[in-house]
C-alpha cells in the first residue's frame, strides 16, 4: 500500500488505492490497512476538498533510513552491526556511501 501512495504525489482515496494495487483485496481490507497505517502516523489523511485520500508521510528512503536507525539501536553493538553491514554491500553502494561519508553531494 505504501509503495502505491509513494508512487504519486497525490493523496489517493482507498478506492483508488484498491485499484491501483488490483487483485482481490476487498476495499474494506484497503480501508483497514490505511487506518493501521494512519494510526502508525505512516500516512496522513487529507481532508482538503478530498474526503479520505491518504499520502504518506514520509519517502521510502526515509522509512528505510529508520528501520536501519532502528535495527542499530536494538542490538548491544551497533558498531559491529554497522562493520557487518558495510561489509556485505556492492562496489557501487560502498562508493556512494564513501562519497555521502566525504560530504559530496549526490
Amino acid at each position: 500500500m505504501l509503495a502505491t501512495l509513494w508512487a504519486t504525489d497525490d493523496a489517493l482515496t482507498p478506492a483508488e488505492i484498491q485499484g491501483e494495487i488490483g487483485g482481490d483485496l476487498a476495499y474494506n481490507t484497503v480501508h483497514t490497512i490505511l487506518k493501521r497505517l494512519y494510526d502508525k502516523g505512516l500516512v496522513r489523511r487529507d481532508v482538503d476538498g478530498r474526503r479520505g485520500a491518504y499520502r504518506p508521510t514520509k519517502d521510502a528512503a526515509e522509512m528505510t533510513a529508520d528501520a536501519m536507525h532502528e535495527a542499530l539501536d536494538r542490538g548491544p553493538d551497533p558498531i559491529a552491526a554497522l562493520r557487518h553491514f558495510v561489509t556485505g554491500l556492492s562496489p557501487q553502494e560502498e562508493a556512494a556511501l564513501r562519497s555521502l561519508l566525504d560530504g559530496d553531494e549526490q
